[in-house]
């Protein structure tokens, strides 16, 4: 006994000095990664749909834009943004049909188009990501296509099948997918949109239900299509009803990815679906990386494709003042990469700062303590994030949030000189640099329209500010006064607040669903803001469902809305105004019900142009427009904060492109020498403890000792 209890403590000390080896005690991944290719970052909620019919959230996208790959993508380093071939050998051009299927050009009116046809060219030797449905026996059959349940009792992940395959990627891949946006069970987010434009879209999938072939996939290969055709090998057309130039930005989307049928046959058979074996959670794609681990409720792997072809590095104007760029290189550059469901952003946070995490959003409780605003009102790193070599990035969402005023309101809407200069004061005196500074941590840009920056027509400067709100002083934009205010409210009939009219306060209410004790602040500035013009503002807070119903029949007066980019084109912004969108007459996206002639015609025009001087002119006479109207308070465009260590290069934020991961690169021994530097053990307080311990239990082993000896005597 007397030994045993020695080795306790010896091996105890002998346990903490083993650990000190050449990985942090508290590194949560495997020793033999420490100086691999890997990038960690982390996902705080779990993917709903990994297959393309019907992803479409930002949370997805991590995954799926890695994966599968649409025939074009957005170029890595231009702004404004543009599209680039990315699986097809160049850029789809529309080509016009009249109604005698004559080809007419492009200067032709939308009445003269009968038909618009995109012929798409796809690159040869493109190859699929080795899968299983892919597999062929030793006689040239699909190895994995006629499985009953019996046959997956000891199948329970993907890796459990011994095979897998690969074929080449080819046109009828692409249609295939555009016929499965239409099926029912697929819920596909944009079936009712895409049936205004491609050509026999909802009649293919009536005939399909007609004949109970919903959900077949040989059937949906050979059930003949309009919209979508394959010419040869590698030639498809797709066809649309009418003009619409921002189709192509939907074709860089993962709903216009290619998905091979022997996908769907096999996740199809019996008994896969209640093994979580379908294309929701082991995608097939021909992009640089595959889904090789879906554990969503603790980590989600993605790793090198190896039949990956590669891809050349883009050339960017900024490239020698980028130390990060490799002009002409072969992508992807990271071998893996790690994704870790982390539910909070404090324990992220903490993983970031100690190495285990390549980069990370700024997150409200440390902001003080990462970011701070030079007099300019500049962001940048505070000291102790700059010693630690973190990189701050900041870019400007192609995205707006604004206050709008519902514009069939007798008191604020019409298009009277009085409610317009009433909305124009109003539009003075909500200061929205203000709500950004003390709301978003100074993390926006007040907006001078609709459009934010990056995208075609946005006018930035003196040339671009809203005259009717701000003046150019000292080289930057400058709200107008709250005195210049009060002219606009006494020239509207409101002086001092007071209705001329009928001699009464002017009372406005702000329709919201924010009710709980988080934007009691919020809702309290907007109060005093009103409050400078001598005008009440009564919040009604309701429900969701109360409030899109209030915004739906035109009972809403001012509400807070934001729009987010689709595509980065004006018309996706633009036609948030457009007459015929009204909300109370259409359902539409014009959620304040704005009516302007001159707007909706000028609005037609630049619909179906292409970018060009003569469309330029005619967006900034739109935007003028709207800034004399003043339907909406513009707000802001909201900034991202992104921080990154600086072994991650190649960092440079893409708001519109998703599949940025294979420009990603690591340093790993660079990661490797920081994560010792930051997660150092400090173990004399355990040696210490140890030592008291030894010292508190000697007098016990004294006693002991002097026992066993007088009972041996």
């Amino acid at each position: 006994m007397t030994l045993n209890f020695r080795w306790r403590y010896l091996g105890c000390l002998l346990m903490i000095l083993s650990a000190c080896g050449e990985n942090p005690w508290n590194n949560p991944y495997p020793s033999k990664d420490s100086t691999s290719n890997t990038y960690y970052s982390s996902f705080s909620e779990r993917p709903k749909h990994l297959d393309p019919v019907s992803s479409y959230s930002e949370g997805e996208a991590i995954f799926t834009a890695q994966i599968y790959e649409p025939v074009v993508q957005y170029h890595f380093f231009d702004r404004p943004y543009s599209l680039v071939p990315l699986t097809a050998e160049r850029m789809p051009e529309p080509l016009y049909l009249n109604a005698n299927g004559e080809v007419v050009g492009t200067d032709a009116t939308d009445s003269e188009i009968a038909e618009v046809v995109y012929r798409i060219n796809v690159k040869k030797g493109i190859q699929f990501q080795p899968h299983p449905s892919l597999a062929k026996d030793k006689d040239g059959q699909y190895a994995y296509h006629g499985l009953s349940r019996l046959d997956l009792d000891r199948v329970s992940v993907l890796s459990d099948f011994e095979l897998s395959g690969s074929r080449e990627l080819i046109a009828e891949d692409y249609v295939y997918q555009i016929k499965r946006l239409m099926l029912p069970s697929k819920h596909s987010p944009i079936a009712g949109f895409m049936a205004r434009y491609i050509k026999d879209f909802a009649p293919f999938g009536e005939r399909l239900e007609a004949q109970n072939l919903l959900d077949q996939p040989l059937a949906l290969r050979q059930t003949s299509f309009e919209g979508a055709k394959v010419i040869d090998r590698y030639t498809y057309e797709i066809r649309l009803t009418r003009k619409y130039p921002q189709f192509v930005y939907w074709l860089a989307m993962s709903f216009f990815a290619p998905v091979p049928w022997e996908a769907d046959a096999f996740y199809n058979q019996p008994g896969m679906q209640e093994r979580n074996l379908s294309l929701d959670w082991y995608p097939v794609g021909t992009g640089p990386y595959m889904l090789t681990e879906n554990n969503p409720n603790r980590r989600m792997v993605l790793e090198r494709n190896p039949n990956f072809r590669g891809e050349v590095f883009p050339e960017d104007s900024r490239a020698k003042e980028n130390k990060n760029a490799q002009a002409g290189s072969i992508m992807p550059f990271i071998d893996k990469a790690y994704f870790s469901l982390e539910k909070e952003s404090i324990p992220a946070w903490t993983k970031f700062i100690q190495g285990y995490y390549d980069s990370s959003g700024v997150v409200a409780e440390s902001f003080d303590q990462t970011i701070s605003f030079s007099s300019a009102g500049e962001p940048h790193l505070t000291d102790d994030m700059s010693k630690k070599g973190v990189e701050l990035l900041t870019s400007t969402k192609s995205s707006i949030s604004y206050l709008g005023f519902n514009m069939v309101d007798p008191i604020l809407g019409g298009d009277s000189k009085r409610s317009r200069l009433l909305r124009r004061a109003i539009s003075i005196v909500v200061d929205y640099e203000e709500l950004i500074s003390i709301f978003a941590n100074g993390r926006g840009q007040a907006a001078q329209g609709p459009l934010p920056p990056g995208i075609f027509g946005y006018l930035g400067g003196k040339e671009g500010i809203n005259n009717y709100v701000y003046d150019w002083i000292e080289g930057k934009p400058s709200r107008k006064s709250v005195a210049e205010a009060q002219e606009l409210l006494v020239q509207a009939g409101y002086q001092d607040g007071i209705d001329s009219s009928t001699g009464e306060p002017l009372t406005l209410f702000f329709d919201t669903v924010s009710s709980g004790p988080g934007s009691k602040a919020m809702l309290n500035w907007y109060r005093k803001q009103f409050e400078k013009l001598g005008i009440e503002l009564v919040v009604r807070a309701t429900d969701y469902n109360r409030f899109q119903e209030k915004v739906r029949t035109g009972s809403a007066q001012i509400f807070s809305w934001g729009w987010n980019a689709d595509y980065p084109d004006p018309e996706n912004f633009l036609f948030l105004l457009y007459g015929a969108n009204a909300k109370i007459t259409s359902q539409g996206e014009n959620a304040v019900n704005y009516q302007n002639s001159d707007f909706d015609s000028l609005f037609l025009q630049i619909r179906s142009m292409p970018d060009s001087l003569a469309r330029e002119k005619l967006i900034n006479e739109m935007v003028e427009i709207l800034r004399r109207d003043a339907p909406w308070i513009w707000g802001f465009h909201p900034t991202s904060y992104v921080l990154k260590h600086g072994w991650y290069g190649n960092a440079d934020p893409n708001l519109m492109a998703r599949n940025t991961l294979k420009y990603k690169t690591i340093d790993p021994y660079q990661r490797m020498e920081k994560r010792r530097e930051w997660n150092d053990p400090i173990i004399w307080p355990g040696l210490v403890g140890l030592f008291f311990l030894i010292l508190m239990a000697l007098p016990a082993w004294f006693v002991y000792h002097a026992r066993e000896k007088a009972r041996v005597r």
